[in-house]
């Protein structure tokens, strides 16, 4: 298994490391079977929902009934180290032309950039979430958007504080999972 319910498993940073290393790939242009949006924006979302597995929320909540959790070398740990590499592999397609690319290429790397190493990038990827937030009609993208900002001390312009809960990742509207593989 590479990934299930907020898990992190063995497999899981090989499988990010090698999405990673193919998202320049030609092929990723290829539009998925019956849906009009390239394989790349399939595995820009799969790499921000597994990013959410290993995030400080998760790792959080989890290190509170299993202390211990993120401890040096372990599985987790290790794939959280990842964090930098995954951000450099997600980052040149933030203004990629193909929206749906562009906006998950944001979204992970709004998850990616709580890694401290990436705190000099919050205020640019500021004005990619505030997009988000003023383009973007996935309430989902919205809220990892919002919650990223309000984290990083900025204003979420005409938007209630975000109430603390999950960022449980919801089925697309054809009943599908954005963790479908894209292959």
């Amino acid at each position: 298994m590479v990934g299930h319910q907020n898990t992190v498993y063995e497999a899981t940073a090989p499988a990010a490391m090698y999405v990673a290393g193919i998202l320049t790939h030609p092929a990723a242009t290829t539009p998925r079977p019956y849906r009009n949006v390239p394989i790349r924006a399939a595995l820009l979302n799969w790499l921000a929902s597994t990013a959410y597995d290993a995030s400080d929320e998760i790792v959080g909540r989890t290190e509170q009934h299993f202390p211990g959790f993120l401890a040096p070398g372990t599985i987790v740990a290790s794939f959280r180290d990842l964090r930098p590499m995954l951000y450099r592999a997600v980052s040149p397609f933030l203004r990629d032309s193909h929206e749906d690319v562009r906006e998950a290429a944001v979204i992970a790397a709004l998850i990616l950039a709580e890694h401290p190493a990436f705190a000099e990038h919050r205020d640019h990827l500021a004005v990619h979430a505030r997009s988000i937030l003023d383009t973007s009609g996935n309430d989902h993208n919205q809220r990892i958007a919002q919650k990223a900002l309000e984290a990083w001390g900025h204003d979420a312009p005409g938007s209630e504080p975000f109430l603390e809960g999950s960022w449980d990742w919801e089925p697309l509207s054809d009943g599908r999972s954005y963790l479908e593989p894209p292959f």
